[in-house]
């Protein structure tokens, strides 16, 4: 009895997996940017925090508190990548932004509330 083999062909991709990476590390710096701006304009309306690791941070160091906490994710965030096999290392910075970016959105939405 013969066998046959089969193979499923990957198709291929207009862009390389390397430009998808930097896409997204390039939204996670859009997302980061607009969560710490949405961040303290709350601020300035009088909303706080829900973060507790972030508030804290925020009570002890003030602004240079919440740059640390966004650091450290980042760091982290750098460390797992390397951890990870090359073809899976896009996930790190997709979830990094889609989470930011969900700050974002709620942050928007607590200013929109608490000015209009």
């Amino acid at each position: 009895m013969a066998t046959r083999e089969y193979s499923i062909a990957t198709p291929q991709l207009p862009f390389s997996t390397r430009t998808v990476d930097r896409v997204l590390w390039g939204l996670v710096v859009l997302t980061l940017v607009a969560d710490l701006v949405t961040t303290l304009a709350g601020f300035q309306l009088g909303l706080v925090e829900s973060n507790p690791v972030a508030r804290t941070a925020i009570d002890v160091s003030g602004l240079f508190g919440l740059l640390a906490v966004k650091a450290s994710a980042l760091a982290v965030a750098l460390l797992c990548r390397l951890l990870l096999p090359m073809a899976y290392r896009s996930i790190i910075p997709a979830c990094l932004a889609v989470f930011w970016l969900l700050a974002v959105v709620l942050n928007a939405w607590l200013i929109l509330f608490v000015a209009g």
